[in-house]
């Protein structure tokens, strides 16, 4: 098993990449390295993705383990002359949870700070901003990114439309809370630091594995669709967050869930049957879920024909989509899990 300190070092290495969906380069420069440093045959894709190839004794049957790289956050729709930014979300965001505070705006050719803000709170009902304090809940279209630059400071630095906006660096640095890691962003960089232990763990599997890096995914999965159209697998596993709530019968701590289906449709019985065995013989116990407002490059993948069979492993994980907590030893477990499934292939 992974010790607790070394994977909360290698999440926290991930964590402080950079990587809004589609604007993913610090964290690719930062796997481009990792990987061939374990040993692994490693590239780029046109979509994207990083791909991390550890050969087998036999090239049929290949499987793939996804982990995707990019985050979500906010996108520039407009520059005032003031310098002020609209923006608008990027994947499945809520201003509400970053609340006010540093955002680092990705230019061109500069990155820049500016505050996100929601207007002042001493106000009467003749301002737009009471509302948000009674009974309207706060959009993006409410909120905007004060830079106090000029706007040709900001088209210097390449901030236009289009432009990706993500919490402040220094905001993102994880918070150890005994045996639990919380940050923004472990979806998805604590599941790359799984692919990282899985290429350091496995040298010889029986058939061809490929860990995937996968980009855009919270946009739409356009990096795993890409790399599932062009590469013949017998079957695909993503490596996810999975959401604790009341509706769902999982509980916390370090305990793994594999999913019998999502939002997009029904995982492959028989996989998760393999996965359960190797669980079993590794000595990680299992939670089995069905969950909903919820999707994964496997379920995505295999909802569009690409692959015969799809897995989705996750880690209970509290404020998905926020600041999100989870055990060390659930994401441990998984890589106890996939290392044993990966070598012998039950």
């Amino acid at each position: 098993m992974t010790d607790r300190e070394t994977l909360f070092k290698t999440i926290e290495t991930l964590v402080l990449c950079h990587s809004p969906s589609g604007v993913e380069g610090e964290i690719d420069r930062v796997l481009l390295h990792r990987f061939p440093e374990l040993g692994c045959e490693t590239w780029q894709d046109r979509a994207g993705n990083i791909i991390a190839k550890i050969p087998g004794q036999t090239s049929q049957n290949a499987i793939a383990i996804t982990a995707h790289k990019d985050e979500i956050g906010a996108i520039v729709k407009a520059i005032h002359p003031n310098g002020r930014l609209e923006i608008r979300r990027l994947g499945g965001s809520f201003p509400w949870v970053y609340g006010e505070g540093v955002v680092d705006i990705l230019g061109d050719r500069a990155t820049l700070s500016g505050i996100l803000s929601f207007g002042s709170r001493h106000v009467s009902h003749e301002s737009p901003q009471k509302a948000l304090q009674e009974n309207v809940p706060l959009r993006w279209e409410n909120a905007w990114v004060e830079t106090k630059c000029s706007y040709k400071t900001l088209v210097d630095a390449g901030i236009r439309p289009g432009t990706r906006v993500v919490v402040g660096k220094h905001r993102k640095r994880p918070f150890r809370l005994n045996n639990y890691i919380a940050s923004y962003t472990l979806d998805n960089k604590a599941s790359v630091a799984i692919l990282l232990a899985l290429a350091e763990q496995i040298k010889t599997p029986p058939i061809d594995l490929y860990l995937v890096a996968s980009a855009k995914e919270e946009v739409g999965a356009i990096g795993a669709l890409y790399f599932t159209q062009n590469q013949p697998l017998d079957a695909l596993i993503a490596l996810e967050i999975c959401p604790l709530s009341s509706e769902y019968p999982i509980k916390d701590g370090e305990i793994p869930v594999l999913l019998s289906q999502d939002g997009y449709g029904i995982y492959d019985e028989g996989l998760n049957e393999e996965l359960h065995r190797a669980a079993a013989s590794a000595g990680v116990p299992i939670q089995f879920a069905a969950i909903s407002g919820f999707g994964s490059d496997a379920s995505i993948a295999m909802k569009f024909g690409h692959v015969a069979r799809a897995a989705c492993l996750g880690f209970p994980t509290q404020n998905t989509h926020g600041y999100e907590i989870a055990h060390l030893d659930a994401i441990s477990n998984c890589i106890k899990l996939l290392a044993n499934y990966c070598q012998s292939n039950v």
